[in-house]
């Protein structure tokens, strides 16, 4: 997102794992040691992460069409706040984006395959936004210590301690379980939309990404088990969002553009 959806939305959208399975953390809070991690050892831990993910999903290649459209759209995009912006897309049925502290955005193709362009470019600055406001790396943080790292850390000689499979794999649960608070996704919200108008973009699209999430939403039904709902569940709700933005655009003057199916 968690749009961390970008989130389901973008959330949106904490990273998340597209071929993990999710089970509640219990306690996650009370697990959390009392470790100082310096920036060298959260961006070696953030690397090493992002290393694993990028290897335990598909990640379309140079030449593929969602890489070449995403390529077209983050242009000029090289870095946020001094932190160096990478892109890639993860051919996955999930609808869903996140971004790391590391500047990395991974973007699902199946949420390419729902947004317009200027839609798409929306979650995508919700989730720079994440970055841009420390959201990505203090979550991080929280996932580590209360999942791969609640037995406490060794290091040697400040160097962050390698993390074995299981622990990556308890890391991407803690990161999918993971929610912003409301603050944060409405500050994420916001950056998505000043970040839309700065690119000559109509910050409509804000809102009606988040319709075609709710209509992803409405569908899914009484399904509560599937991972579509398990998705929204971390996330605020989506009508506040959507009236927000809508709120925004018609206050500002900016006129709704024709929605087509």
């Amino acid at each position: 997102m968690k749009w961390a959806f970008f989130m389901l939305c973008m959330a949106m959208t904490m990273p998340a794992m597209a071929q993990f399975n999710v089970k509640a953390l219990k306690g996650a809070a009370k697990a959390v040691k009392a470790v100082t991690l310096t920036d060298a050892q959260m961006a070696e831990y953030v690397k090493e992460y992002i290393d694993w993910m990028d290897t335990h999903n598909q990640v379309c290649a140079d030449d593929n069409e969602y890489t070449i459209r995403l390529k077209k759209l983050t242009e000029g995009l090289t870095d946020v706040e001094g932190i160096p912006l990478n892109f890639k897309v993860y051919y996955v049925i999930d609808v869903n984006a996140f971004a790391c502290a590391d500047g990395s955005v991974r973007i699902f193709s199946s949420l390419m395959d729902i947004m317009t362009d200027d839609e798409l470019l929306g979650v995508i600055g919700h989730e720079v936004g994440h970055v841009a406001h420390k959201d990505s790396k203090n979550g991080f943080r929280t996932a580590l210590l209360t999942s791969a790292l609640k037995d406490g850390i060794s290091s040697q000689g400040g160097t962050a301690a390698k993390l074995s499979d299981s622990q990556l794999g308890d890391l991407g649960e803690a990161l999918v379980n993971s929610t912003y608070s409301q603050k944060q996704e409405r500050s994420a919200d916001d950056y998505g939309y000043e970040f839309l108008k700065s690119h000559g973009k109509n910050p409509w699209a804000m809102a009606l990404s988040f319709q075609k999430l709710k209509k992803l939403q409405e569908e899914a039904g009484a399904q509560k088990s599937s991972k579509l709902n398990q998705l929204f569940s971390t996330h605020p709700d989506l009508d506040a969002r959507i009236q927000r933005m809508e709120e925004r655009a018609t206050s500002e003057g900016i006129e709704k553009p024709a929605v087509t199916e």
